[in-house]
Order: C-alpha cells, then sequence, then structure tokens
C-alpha cells in the first residue's frame, strides 16, 4: 500500500503567511552564499540536498485527508481541506490522459467536525456524472452532517446539485469488512461526539488512520483496546496534536492526544513506523520540526533498543508499506 497526505493539520487551516516565505528565502539565500550555483541543475540540488526542510518546504496547512493507494478504486481517510487538492490532482490526470483511472472513490470519516468533511463541498469528482462517492462512517447522522454543510445558510450548493453518485454507509465498530479488497475494522475513540480510528489490512500490510482521539489513565493498562487494534502495524498514523503539558493541562478533554502518548503506544503495540498527525495549526514549521525531533529523543528515553521509526506528516508526504 502507498499512503499520501494530501492534508495534515488539525481544527483549522493554516495559511503560509508573507513573514514566513520572506525568512525561509532569507535563510536560503543565506546559505547559498560561496555555492556555485551556475546552472539549473545546481540550484535544483543544492535546494534538495544543503537546505533543511524548514527552509526549503512547509508541513502545510490544508486539514485532514490522507490517500491509501494500492487497489482499484481510491481509499480516502477523511474529507478535510486536502480533500480538494486530492480532487484537482485527478483532473490533472484526467486531462494529461492517463487511462484506467477509477470513478469510484471510498472516503472514512473518523467523525463530522468541520475540520474533517469540509473539503466535501469542493471535491470536483463529486460533481462529475458517472462518478461513484461511497462515505463510510460509524456516526448515525453522517448524512446529515454533509447535507447540512451544504444547506443555503451555509453554502450556495446543495448536495443534491452534485452529480456524482453519493451514498452513505454506516459502519459497526469492531466489524470487519471488506471494501475495496481491503479489510477494513473501527474502533471508538474518545472525543467529544466520539470519533473513529480505522485500521486497513491487505496483502500482509496495515496501516492504521486513529486521529481525534484522547488517551487517558486507562491506556496504561495491558487490556487496553487501542494495543490490540494498534498491534503489528506497518504504519499508525496517530493524532498528536498536543505537547504533554497541554494534553494533561489546559487542553484535556479536548480530544487529542500527545507525541509522547504517541511513542508510548506504539512502541507497547509494535509497531514498525509512526506517524504524528493532525499537527497544531498555530504552530510553524520550526516548531513542529523541533516537535519532531523532542519525539525522537523521548523514544530514546523511553525504550533505546525499540525499531521505531517516527515521522511527522506534512502535505505531500508519501510512505510505501
Amino acid at each position: 500500500m502507498q499512503v499520501y497526505f494530501w492534508g495534515t493539520r488539525g481544527s483549522l487551516p493554516s495559511s503560509i503567511t508573507k513573514q514566513t516565505i520572506e525568512a525561509k528565502l532569507f535563510k536560503a539565500v543565506k546559505m547559498s552564499r560561496n555555492r556555485a550555483l551556475d546552472s539549473d541543475e545546481a540550484i535544483t540540488g543544492f535546494i534538495r540536498n544543503e537546505l533543511p526542510f524548514t527552509v526549503r518546504q512547509t508541513y502545510g496547512g490544508n486539514t485532514s485527508c490522507v490517500e491509501i493507494g494500492g487497489q482499484e478504486s481510491y481509499v480516502l481517510c477523511d474529507a478535510g481541506t486536502g480533500l480538494r487538492d486530492f480532487g484537482q490532482q485527478y483532473l490533472r490526470e484526467i486531462k494529461a490522459g492517463r487511462k484506467g483511472l477509477s470513478k469510484i472513490f471510498n472516503i472514512f470519516i473518523s467523525h463530522p467536525h468541520w475540520d474533517h468533511i469540509q473539503g466535501f463541498p469542493f471535491f470536483i469528482p463529486a460533481y462529475i456524472p458517472g462518478h461513484q462517492v461511497r462515505i463510510f462512517g460509524c456516526h448515525a447522522r453522517l448524512e446529515e452532517a454533509f447535507t447540512g454543510q451544504q444547506n443555503s445558510l451555509n453554502f450556495p450548493v446543495p448536495m443534491k446539485a452534485m452529480g456524482a453518485d453519493i451514498s452513505f454507509h454506516i459502519l459497526e465498530p469492531d466489524k470487519v469488512y471488506d471494501i475495496a479488497g481491503i479489510a477494513v475494522k473501527a474502533i471508538r475513540q474518545n472525543h467529544p461526539g466520539d470519533s473513529f480510528g480505522y485500521s486497513f489490512a491487505r496483502d500482509g500490510r496495515k496501516v492504521v488512520y486513529s486521529t481525534d482521539a484522547e488517551h487517558k489513565k486507562d491506556a496504561e493498562k495491558e487490556s487496553y483496546p487501542f494495543i490490540g487494534f494498534f498491534r503489528d502495524a506497518d504504519l499508525l498514523i496517530f493524532d498528536a496534536q498536543y505537547s504533554l503539558a497541554d494534553a494533561v493541562d489546559i487542553k484535556e478533554n479536548w480530544g487529542h492526544s500527545s507525541n509522547l502518548m504517541a511513542v508510548e503506544l506504539a512502541v507497547r503495540s509494535r509497531v514498525k513506523r509512526l506517524c504524528l498527525y493532525h499537527s497544531e495549526h498555530t504552530f510553524d514549521d520550526e516548531t513542529l520540526f523541533k516537535f519532531l525531533e523532542d519525539t525522537r529523543n523521548y523514544l530514546k528515553i523511553y525504550n533505546d533498543s525499540s525499531p521505531l521509526a517516527i515521522d511527522l506528516a506534512y502535505d505531500g508526504l508519501k510512505i510505501e508499506v
């Protein structure tokens, strides 16, 4: 399976500012001094090989949307603003004449809070007749949430005006479904109004998408349900919006978890690769990079012998599983 991140921010889209771009340009120009950048190839090589991540690119600002590729029809997790970019890329591939593109989109919704569904009204394939959009989730009022955000009070185009075949499918937690050739299982998570994590398994590989989940004292128990749900995942995408201080103090019961909890649960569950996700929208690239470094350092303290690999998701990140 190939996992592609179209949107990785939590709670609110986060745009890059003029000041941030200027600061990146200043650092790049300063680092280019005394370099022989006399060709396009030399400039490209300098950017890709010498500039640090926080200078050459950004973690991005789209809200939640992750694509799980490798099967005939599309599989996506959540419909935040990243879904718009996925749809635009799909249209570019059509215009480029790419053959064999599926017209079926399977979208799994963790929960219907706005940052997880706000990209759907801008998902162009949903307006094109002949396309099929299947929306899966465990919330009984899922369809109501989608249609409600496009009523006349909130949006100029109602869902009924979309030309695709759009259908809603309510799943039961803890039950395994065969969808798009993948074994899919959901688990209820601690979040205001409830959210649901998903496990996707195929051909001996396992990806877990677990965002908007708060783990509290009972996470210390060996019987904690998420230990089994995460068990032996090749990739765990984990909500780590907060630092530990925020998670247990001023933002307790807000429904999100910390980077330290992510490490502990991943190690205990024998996860191979952890990807921190749903990043705090007020954090700039430098802050997020330090957040990642702090997380990796904590792994050395918590279990120095663990082979766990840790990343922090950014818009455009691709992971082969």
